[in-house]
């Protein structure tokens, strides 16, 4: 014990900043790239990846020689599918990779992609269509997407607005937004079981809330009785708001880039 206590103190007085900011660095460039395979089938790959690298630290701890030698073979074959196979996917990751700013350009893609949204909310309120909005944060909402219609559509106000048109397919339930991008229509959310809840409130409401309740989400409710705005964060509702408003929240607590 006092031999690695040592061993640890002598990391700490060799530890320098460039070493900090190093591993910062390439904490971001992995969490990102994460972020960006997330659900597709490249995450898959990786996970298999990942049960081989348990499989090998466990046949290496036991000695287990004929794994090993099966594991380490297989290593080659693996990175040259994974190559292959997707191709599409890892262009994808280096061309978002290449085309992102830091600092300044992501908070400039914010500041439009959230006027996008709250154009789309002034426009649905004027015409009195109702509208419910999701934004994914932290919490993965792939249970709720899966309730609904995959689109996977570059995020815009005439997209949105026109996801809500009354009488069309996809009209009715939520639009989930990942990623800066509409993924999915018509989806269903739970309605929240709190019994003092303004009893005024109808399910598009009760169904922001009972989101928020479950995760850290963000919603947004567009009413069709009263062309009113609300936001939903954290099972409280914030009711009746401008379009400057609702941009000013949600740039406190929408989704952030980078």
């Amino acid at each position: 014990m006092p031999q690695e206590l040592t061993r640890f103190t002598q990391l700490l007085i060799d530890f320098r900043w460039q070493d900090g900011v190093d591993i910062l660095l390439v904490t971001i460039l992995l969490y990102r790239i994460l972020l960006m395979i997330r659900d597709t089938k490249a995450m898959q790959m990786l996970k298999g990846f990942l049960v081989l690298l348990i499989f090998a630290f466990i046949g290496s701890q036991l000695q287990l020689y004929t794994i090993n030698w099966l594991l380490t073979s297989l290593w080659a074959v693996w990175l040259i599918a994974f190559t292959i196979i997707f191709q599409p996917e890892l262009r994808r990751v280096l061309i978002q990779l290449g085309r992102r700013r830091m600092f300044l350009g992501i908070l400039k893609e914010e500041a439009r992609l959230y006027k996008e949204i709250t154009e789309a909310c002034r426009v649905l309120a004027r015409r009195k269509i109702g509208a419910l909005i999701v934004l994914e944060r932290d919490v993965n909402l792939k249970n709720y997407i899966d309730t609904g219609t995959i689109i996977d559509a570059e995020l815009t106000a005439e997209l949105m607005v026109t996801l809500f048109v009354p009488k069309t397919p996809l009209h009715d339930g939520a639009v989930i937004i990942r990623e800066w991008r509409a993924v999915a229509a018509g989806c269903i959310l739970p309605l929240t079981q709190d019994l003092t809840v303004a009893k005024n409130y109808g399910t598009r409401h009760r169904a922001a809330i009972g989101l928020t309740e479950e995760t850290d989400a963000v919603a947004i409710v567009v009413s069709e009785e009263n062309r009113s705005i609300s936001l939903a964060v954290g099972g409280k509702i914030t009711p009746a708001i401008d379009s400057q408003t609702l941009e000013e929240m949600l740039t406190l607590y929408g989704p952030k880039r980078g």
